[in-house]
């Protein structure tokens, strides 16, 4: 894949720095190895990592093409909320990967729906993704809505879009939160230096608002719900972490050292998920209960 830019507003930058802002994709370590091997040009001449971009500068970036793997179906236990002819809603666990990508191509969410679905997935996102609409992280438990065809698929895309989707999180937080509901509106982008992490970034960003409400407070940490009404990667995280209140279990936004040895990750589950059904046009709600780990947490806090 071939494309190309004329410098217009970067004068000074690296063009390391500025290529991994542009393909928000790729590592930085992985634009400079292109660059190294010639496959990003400035005004048809290979240059380095280190070359300051000058205004008119046009760079040609050439991506070499990879090849995917096979991704097969696997057959693994599913807890499923709804399914229908045109969607399947899962309650995803703990330490599960949605799709395949570099160092996880098995025990993905993915090969379990391709067993499960017999392979009739909506192919919009590919053969990585199939049925892929939504995404929620590895550590994060809950409801996430998978299609079977490209009609559904492109029905809650756009409904995503349009920010009509329903979604409540739950969530314990470092600290005790004041106040008893809350809005953060903050645009989220790519972190300016740690590229594999987001932040709250009003240059690059894009508008993120969450809506929290204090469910219980406890005497370190608060249980909290949240409302999406937008959906950027790790928003909630960021988000809570930008006011003060990281999530509990979260060592990416949060403190390095959790508390509770035996959490993996952050306390976040996707309890509710709500949308108009591609099909039939109703709208259709669906709650994923709480997990074990969350429960007995909550337990625990209580009594201290």
């Amino acid at each position: 894949m071939k494309d190309f830019f004329t410098v217009e507003n970067q004068e000074g930058d690296r063009i390391d720095r500025y290529l991994s802002e542009i393909l928000e994709d790729k590592s930085r370590s992985y634009i400079q190895k292109l660059i190294k091997e010639q496959y990003i040009l400035v005004n048809q001449k290979p240059v380095k990592a280190s070359y300051r971009l000058l205004l008119g500068d046009r760079v040609e970036i050439t991506l070499p093409e990879v090849k995917e793997p096979d991704i097969v179906p696997e057959d693994i236990p599913l807890d499923i909320l709804y399914e229908d002819k045109d969607i399947i809603i899962v309650n995803k666990p703990k330490q599960m990967v949605v799709h395949p990508a570099p160092g996880h191509y098995s025990g993905t969410l993915v090969n379990a729906l391709m067993y499960h679905c017999n392979h009739e997935l909506s192919g919009i996102n590919g053969t990585m993704r199939p049925g892929i609409v939504h995404r929620i992280d590895m550590d994060t438990t809950g409801s996430l809505a998978v299609c079977k065809n490209d009609a559904s698929h492109q029905s809650l895309a756009q409904q995503l879009k349009e920010h009509t989707i329903y979604r409540i999180y739950v969530a314990v937080v470092h600290g005790r939160l004041r106040d008893d509901n809350g809005i953060v509106n903050a645009p989220i982008g790519r972190h300016p230096i740690e590229r594999k992490k987001m932040s709250v970034n009003a240059k690059n960003g894009r508008q993120a608002v969450t809506h929290y409400k204090v469910l219980e407070r406890f005497k370190d940490f608060t249980y909290i719900q949240c409302e999406l009404e937008t959906g950027r990667t790790h928003q909630i995280r960021v988000h809570m972490a930008s006011i003060g209140h990281p999530l509990l279990g979260d060592v990416v936004y949060g403190p390095h050292k959790c508390p509770f040895s035996n959490l993996q990750g952050q306390t976040l589950h996707a309890k509710l998920l709500g949308f108009v059904h591609p099909k039939t046009g109703e709208y259709l709600e669906v709650e994923a209960p709480l997990p074990q780990y969350f429960t007995e947490l909550i337990d625990i806090l209580r009594k201290k």
